[in-house]
């Protein structure tokens, strides 16, 4: 049987390293944001490279989930999500059949990265909001209190936030977790060259280091509207 992890993201995050850490498993299968090109195409974000996530990706939730709950060559299925991309309209049934967990960020540092990616920033497209909701769901709905990880805790010491990862969601530690090969991967959404560049050439979790920087007035407010929820999430990590 097959151990379905669902890793739910806000933006700007260490996630693509995250799905390289999972990636380096013998037991494991990635799957690089599943949901992107259906929130693409419900939303109509402008977002680069529109045309050929929608010509390389699946844009029908529906088919996207029935590929997640189907067969998979390994014993454990890491999904690399963006909280975002799980819209309102989009049915939640298929969420009982996976473990979760939630790898939220600092939103000032976050926003400074966005600032260099994105003309045009929300609250929305942090993410951190739909972490908090889909957090309170998952434990209401389902029971579950899933695992936070906090992208600082995790740069600061890989090794011994991972090992308590796989604790909570019932993994064996695997010290390959740590170390990769550098390089795009086949497994890399169509967007990879756009979004991955500091991951292409890492070879394993950068030592964390402050964001230089000062936010403009619109983002400051966008900043202060998800302080609350990185605070709720922050409260629940593990600490190593």
């Amino acid at each position: 049987m097959t151990l379905r992890i669902a890793m739910w993201s806000c933006s700007r995050n260490v996630s693509t390293a995250t799905m390289r850490s999972w990636d380096s498993r013998s037991d494991t299968t990635v799957v690089d944001e599943p949901l992107y090109a259906a929130w693409l195409k419900l939303t109509g974000a402008p977002h680069p490279m529109r045309d050929e996530i929608f010509a390389h990706h699946e844009v029908d939730w529906r088919r996207v989930v029935n590929t997640l709950c189907g067969p998979v060559p390994t014993p454990v299925l890491y999904e690399k999500h963006i909280s975002k991309h799980l819209l309102p309209e989009m049915d939640r049934g298929w969420l009982a059949s996976h473990r979760h967990a939630f790898l939220i960020r600092d939103p000032r540092p976050m926003l400074l990265s966005f600032q260099r990616k994105l003309e045009q920033v929300t609250v929305a497209e942090t993410g951190l909001p739909q972490q908090m909701e889909l957090w309170i769901w998952l434990k209401e709905r389902l029971g579950i209190a899933a695992p936070v990880v906090d992208a600082r805790d995790l740069l600061t010491d890989p090794a011994g936030v991972l090992q308590q990862l796989c604790v909570a969601l019932g993994v064996p530690w695997d010290p390959a977790m740590l170390r990769w090969e550098p390089g795009l991967r086949l497994t890399d959404g169509v967007w990879a060259p756009h979004w991955y560049d500091a991951v292409e050439t890492s070879t394993g979790f950068r030592r964390w280091r402050p964001k230089e920087g000062e936010l403009n007035d619109e983002l400051q407010a966008i900043h202060d509207a998800c302080l609350p929820a990185y605070r709720f999430l922050s409260e629940r990590r593990i600490r190593a």
